[in-house]
């Protein structure tokens, strides 16, 4: 029985160490109740923990990645009354909680691959933008949707993407909320691949996903938290912090193993992190 209300969890490949988490509720376009919001970082965690997983594929079930965040959520906080104050006090507690979903992505020490189709709109951007790598199939399309429903995007969305696309591209979608194409997402640098069929996508995702997952997982994990810890950080805290890390991650059996496989031309054989 699934144990999740918006989310299908499997392992789309044996034995190659991708599972794939699916945001699924096909039916709302995949938009994002306060269940997902609940259940993502558990989810997260529960493959983090899985020494089986190397490598998490996220997608959507359905036509659409996601549709953004479910606008019952936010009747809810329009709706909300009381003594001014407190109310603010309950809604900044709450953002913060949202955010704490998303931020999941980057707490989780496996990488997180995006596989978008169709829609990628509002919420659905603060998803992505927290993911460490993303594909997307030629009929995808992106929107930074928040300022249309009189919202500033408050997930992610204004502290990521400038990152990725440069400030002046992420000034232009968030005050515009144009909708964007695949094509132009590459353009930007928000995806680094646009495949030509949702069939091409989940092909081509699959492949590069196993070549991750062949690797060392202590090279892998420790990639990621290198490069996320180094964006906040000048560049002499940042190999500072590699530095430190290596000293303590370096000497494995999985350099020893890495190298063997080289000499010997054969395909190295790591052990599960």
């Amino acid at each position: 029985m699934e144990p999740y209300k918006t989310l299908h969890v499997f392992q789309k490949f044996p034995n190659s160490g991708v599972f794939q988490l699916n945001l699924n509720r096909p039916s709302q376009r995949n938009a994002l109740s306060r269940d997902f919001f609940t259940e993502f970082p558990i989810a997260l965690q529960s493959l983090d923990q899985n020494p089986n997983v190397s490598v998490i594929v996220l997608s959507g079930t359905g036509d659409h990645f996601c549709s953004g965040i479910d606008i019952k959520n936010l009747n809810s906080i329009a709706n909300d009354s009381g003594d001014r104050g407190r109310s603010g006090e309950r809604l900044r507690r709450d953002i913060k909680f949202l955010q704490d979903a998303i931020t999941a992505i980057e707490r989780c020490r496996k990488p997180v691959i995006a596989a978008i189709k169709g829609a990628c709109i509002g919420g659905a951007i603060d998803i992505v933008t927290a993911c460490d790598i993303r594909y997307c199939s030629e009929d995808a399309f992106f929107s930074v949707k928040e300022v249309d429903l009189g919202l500033t995007a408050d997930l992610g969305t204004l502290q990521r993407l400038p990152g990725i696309v440069g400030f002046g591209n992420a000034m232009e979608l968030a005050l515009t909320g144009r909708r964007f194409s695949g094509q132009e997402a590459k353009e930007f640098g928000l995806v680094s691949q646009v495949f030509g069929s949702k069939e091409e996508l989940d092909e081509g995702v699959k492949i590069i996903a196993e070549g991750i997952a062949a690797k060392s997982p202590l090279a892998v994990t420790g990639t990621k938290a290198v490069l996320l810890r180094s964006r906040e950080s000048s560049l002499e805290q940042g190999l500072d912090y590699v530095a430190t890390w290596n000293s303590s991650m370096l000497v494995s059996d999985d350099l020893m193993e890495a190298v063997s496989a080289y000499l010997q031309k054969r395909k190295p054989a790591f052990s599960k992190l």
